[in-house]
């Protein structure tokens, strides 16, 4: 396979095109009789060098969508190749493109010609001692800022599925006994005292881009996802985890520990985004597993070979053998939308 580089007058716009044979913009795929019959449309996924980024792609392909990816260097093309994405589905896309999270130039180049834009992206540093620092809250609410006014200057329809996190309802320092559900938020000056970054991170972010969504009239709707796991339990992605977990044996007693299959959080996204057409709006808490049993909390951690950090120290408040810690979180609002969406867009229809 060729790549050809081009660089792209007064931008610092980078198009990897892939020679391939091309496609049809709409594609009759067998897999995708469950979804709606509505024309497939180009769209965009930021970040699709990243794990759930990836998979996202990967669903919007099985569906027949054109797919354009963002990415931020060459280095990220490369590492996409190589861990997530294989040959035939990077043959399959309608481009790559290099484009700046700071430079709003450039994503309206990405975005131009795009019916809807998937945001995923996450400022985490795997080499880090926690993956994610407090100066990359900034970059993660600068970067939803700059995607969304991209958005609403450039795609052709302009909507937003934006991928924000569990993060960010869950942590507030009082009323802890409430149930937590998609009209909960986290408390950003409880999570800046904590130091629990990512959540902050995820929260401003999540916040700007709702502002800015109604300054820039984009249609926008959130994914807040808990812990993204791989389809076995507990074979969790180690880089996304480590910022995730912080505050673990908090999140782990006050039954707010949640996971989600990547590639059932990454089909609720392409849910989601055809449900906007019949009213799907605003948040959506996507989980489908919460870490209610101590045996489960250390079937994880050891997953992860973080020995202690969910259960050491803290066993005596935590229930024994198959006892199980009382959950907190609510996902009835997804869980109505897709059993709706599978009815409305089944093969029978």
């Amino acid at each position: 396979m060729v790549i050809v580089v081009e660089e792209v007058a007064s931008s610092k716009l980078i198009v990897l095109p892939i020679l391939k044979k091309k496609q049809q913009n709409r594609i009759n795929n067998s897999s995708s009789c469950n979804l709606s019959a509505r024309k497939r449309e180009l769209v965009c996924v930021t970040s699709g060098n990243s794990y759930l980024g990836s998979h996202i792609v990967k669903e919007l392909l099985a569906y027949g969508y054109p797919v354009r990816v963002t990415i931020q260097n060459q280095v990220d093309f490369d590492n996409m190749k190589k861990e997530f994405i294989r040959d035939e589905e990077i043959n399959q896309l309608q481009g790559v493109v290099i484009a700046d999270m700071e430079d709003i130039d450039s994503l309206c180049d990405a975005f131009r010609g795009c019916h809807a834009i998937f945001h995923t992206s996450s400022f985490v540093d795997p080499h880090g001692v926690s993956g994610y620092s407090e100066q990359m809250t900034f970059l993660e609410a600068e970067g939803a800022r700059n995607v969304i006014e991209a958005c609403g200057r450039a795609a052709y329809v302009k909507k937003c599925i934006f991928t924000s996190s569990l993060l960010a309802s869950i942590w507030k320092g009082d009323n802890v006994d409430r149930v937590i559900d998609e009209t909960c938020w986290s408390d950003e000056e409880f999570c800046r005292e904590n130091k629990l970054w990512l959540a902050l991170g995820k929260t401003t972010a999540e916040k700007v881009a709702w502002r800015k969504s109604k300054e820039m009239k984009v249609e926008l709707v959130t994914v807040c996802p808990g812990l993204l796991m791989a389809p076995l339990f507990p074979n969790v992605h180690k880089a996304t985890s480590i910022p995730y977990l912080k505050g673990g044996q908090v999140m782990l007693q006050r039954g707010v520990l949640a996971t989600g299959d990547v590639k059932k959080v990454a089909k609720a996204h392409v849910n989601v985004y055809e449900a906007m057409d019949y009213g799907a709006c605003e948040r959506y808490l996507c989980f489908d597993r919460v870490v209610q049993r101590l045996d489960e909390a250390i079937e994880l951690e050891n997953g992860l070979k973080m020995h202690g950090k969910l259960s050491g120290g803290r066993l005596e408040v935590l229930p024994e053998g198959n006892e199980e810690i009382r959950s907190k979180l609510s996902n009835s609002k997804l869980a109505k939308l897709i059993l709706q969406s599978s009815q409305s867009f089944s093969c029978n229809r």
